[in-house]
């Protein structure tokens, strides 16, 4: 990986020329993403990431934390205890720079050693599970590093309302994807173009068929405006 999207907050971060990065996915056309948007407080960000935050307790780990944003809000408004872990290099040198205590360079299926009281994969949680098949996975090691009594807070969007409508209503989906969810994402940033990557949007159902199959409980905390919803998973 390049890490164009790490590049892009630690521009950003550091007064470096940021620019915009171009997004493009399997099933629409490029559009552009501020930066900025990452950096946003607490008042700028949506409903259900401020739900998300507000619920928020204990011994807090934000997974795919990106710029930082929701673990230093809780840090330094909430006082809470916060370990923020991302696959980018450049994202937790951002998050470091910010002022957030306690970051490290990691994928979530390789973290071990602690337990938490509240997990947080927000801006399209389910995302790095990257496809249908790996949601086990991904659910058993999160389920692993919750305390007696823990929460795991989880978005993401229905994109089902993306794909057409034939004559009597129904949609029309490609057959040969297994899961419509399941989106192939590109990244351009500084005419860098970023290795394509899996990513996944589920509905609420489907997610809550995947808890309930490793022994979590889900409950649909939020709806938000455009087929997105935040959940909470316990044990």
């Amino acid at each position: 990986m390049k890490d164009l999207f790490g590049k892009a907050m630690y521009d950003f971060q550091t007064h470096n020329s940021p620019e915009n990065l171009i997004t493009e996915t399997s099933i629409s056309e490029e559009d552009e993403m501020s930066v900025e948007y990452l950096f946003r407080s607490y008042d700028e960000m949506p409903k259900i990431e401020q739900k998300a935050l507000q619920m928020a307790s204990g011994k807090v780990l934000d997974v795919g934390c990106g710029a930082g944003s929701h673990g230093l809000t809780l840090q330094n408004d909430r006082n809470l205890e916060v370990t923020a872990i991302d696959i980018s290099e450049k994202a937790i040198e951002t998050c470091q720079l910010r002022g957030l205590k306690n970051t490290y360079v990691k994928n979530i299926l390789d973290f071990e050693g602690e337990k938490f009281d509240t997990i947080l994969l927000l801006m399209n949680g389910t995302g790095i599970f990257g496809k249908l098949k790996n949601c086990n996975n991904y659910l058993s090691k999160l389920k692993s590093l919750l305390n007696p009594g823990g929460q795991i807070l989880i978005d993401s969007s229905d994109i089902i309302y993306m794909f057409d409508e034939d004559e009597d209503g129904g949609k029309w989906i490609p057959s040969e994807k297994e899961y419509y969810g399941e989106l192939v994402f590109s990244i351009s940033y500084k005419g860098e173009k970023e290795e394509p990557f899996d990513w996944l949007y589920l509905d609420y159902n489907t997610l809550q068929n995947a808890a309930i199959a490793n022994g979590l409980k889900c409950e649909l905390v939020l709806e938000g405006e455009h087929y997105d919803y935040l959940a909470k998973l316990s044990i």
